[in-house]
This record gives C-alpha cells, structure tokens and sequence, in this order.
C-alpha cells in the first residue's frame, strides 16, 4: 500500500488556498458536510491519508497543511494556539465553510478543542486523537524538541525515519513513503529557517500560556471523541481520561498496541468508529 492507493477510488484535488493571505496547502475530496482532518507538530495532511477515502465517501473532507507547517506558507513569529486557531478559521472562509466537524491528532486536536472553545459556532463536533495542549511535560517537550532538530538539521535520512517511528508503536506504519515525504517538508529552505518558531509550544513559558484548562474543556459542549494510545509517547492515559471527564458527554475509546497516530496505525478500527461518530453528530 502507498498514499497514492490509500487515497483511491475516490477523487481528490491537491491544491493551495489563500487563507488570510497564507497559501495553505489542502487535499480536498468528497462531498456532504465538511471534515476537516489537523495534524499534530511538525506534521503534515499526509498522516491522513488512510482515512480520507473513508470519510469522503459520506462528507466533504478537507486535510492541510497548517499554519507554519508542510508546504503551507510560513509566518516569522512563535506558533501559538490563538494563531493556529485564527489560521484555521480563515481556511473557512476562504472555502466557504460555515461550520465543520474537526478531526485533531495531537496539535491538532490541541488547536481544534480552542476552536470549539473559543468560536463555537464554527465547530459541529470535535475529535481528539491523542490530543496535545493540556499538560506541560518537560521531558516529552525535550523529546520533541531535540527529535526534530535533529531531523531538520542534518540531511541524514535516518533522523526523519526515528522522528516518525517515534510516533508508532509498530514502526512498520512509519513507512518509508511517510518519511521520504516528511524528509522533503524538513529541509525546505522556508521549513528550515522556521523551526524556531514551529517549535516554540515546547517552550515551557509559551506552552503554559496556551495549555487548554480544565475550565476551558468544560466549556466544549458539542459531540466530541477522544481516541488514545495506550502505547502513546508523548502522553499517557490519564490526560484522555483527565480530557473525557471535563468534556461533558464525550466519547473515549482507548487503542490497544498503539502510539501517537491512531487513526493511522489503527485505520481498521479507527474509521468506522468515527464515522459511527459523526453520524450521530450529524442527526
């Protein structure tokens, strides 16, 4: 299996929008109401690509690069969450979406559950894949912080693939394809010259005044899925469980031999509970 055959038969279009003068790299396919799928730190909308055939099957699903991020345009100051909040609503509006169902891993999850919190008219359901933003570990913050410099730094395609196996509990999933992709994103000349700013959430001062609280999280009312791995490096179970009991009525389902990219490492299992999900979101 490559991408290319995980994003068959459906059609789809790979293409760049001007979100609030950003050009935002999205992948595009289906139809019905809008999904849109948010990678986690220094990812990419290809760790979607087991899902999306899926998913455009019953709705319109949009995967981008964020802000900062990918082949998406670069913004010279610290990436924090208010700007990718702003960033994604923009994309909204550039393609004429009113609201969306948020899928969120890690990142993204962190910036969608501030985007439920903050504009909640804008968000129909929330789905947090091992979502980040609630605690402030310093070792995991080092971990990600010293794992992708590394990567970035150097053109040795070795630290691309241990930056990517980091995030599987099988490093099968971590396929050569992903860290060929991913190798190319770190040594862009603009990707290169931002990661400073792409990684300052893992500073401890800057990443404390984002954390999404306990009072925020109570403060999200629509339907939301919190999907974890029980094998998940950048986090354990009690921040899912911590996550579940703020968000009044939400959905947990804990994945058995599983890291950081559940709806990846787990497709099988993870697409049918989520479209289960937005199902029930959508009556």
């Amino acid at each position: 299996m490559s991408i290319w055959t995980d994003l068959t038969p459906l059609p789809f279009s790979l293409s760049y929008v001007d979100a609030g003068g950003v050009p935002t790299r999205t992948l595009r396919a289906g139809d019905g109401a809008p999904v849109v799928f948010l990678h986690g730190t220094s990812g990419h909308l290809e760790a979607f690509t087991r899902n999306i055939a899926a998913h455009a099957e019953h709705y319109t699903v949009h995967a981008i690069d964020m802000l900062n991020h990918g082949y998406t345009g670069k913004v010279d100051k610290p990436s924090e969450i208010p700007g990718y909040v702003r960033h994604l609503l923009d994309y909204f509006d550039a393609v004429g979406i009113d609201k969306a169902h948020i899928v969120g891993e890690s990142l993204g999850g962190w910036v969608g559950a501030r985007a439920a919190v903050d504009h909640p008219g804008r968000v129909a359901s929330l789905q947090l894949l091992c979502a980040g933003g609630t605690v402030a570990n310093p070792e995991v913050m080092a971990r990600i912080d010293a794992s992708t410099r590394q990567a970035v730094s150097t053109d040795d395609i070795e630290l691309t693939r241990k930056r990517l196996r980091l995030l599987m509990a099988d490093p099968v999933n971590a396929t050569e394809e992903l860290v060929e992709v991913r190798h190319r994103i770190y040594h862009e000349p603009d990707f290169v010259a931002n990661i400073d700013n792409l990684l300052s959430l893992q500073k401890m001062e800057i990443r404390q005044r984002n954390l999404l609280t306990t009072e925020q999280m109570r403060r999200i009312t629509q339907p939301t899925l919190i999907v974890w791995g029980r094998k998940n490096p950048f986090g354990d179970v009690p921040e899912a469980q911590a996550m579940h009991a703020a968000i009044a009525g939400s959905q947990l389902e804990l994945f058995d031999d599983t890291g950081h990219w559940p709806q990846h490492e787990q497709a099988e299992r993870y697409n049918p509970l989520s479209l289960e999900f937005l199902a029930k979101a959508e009556a």
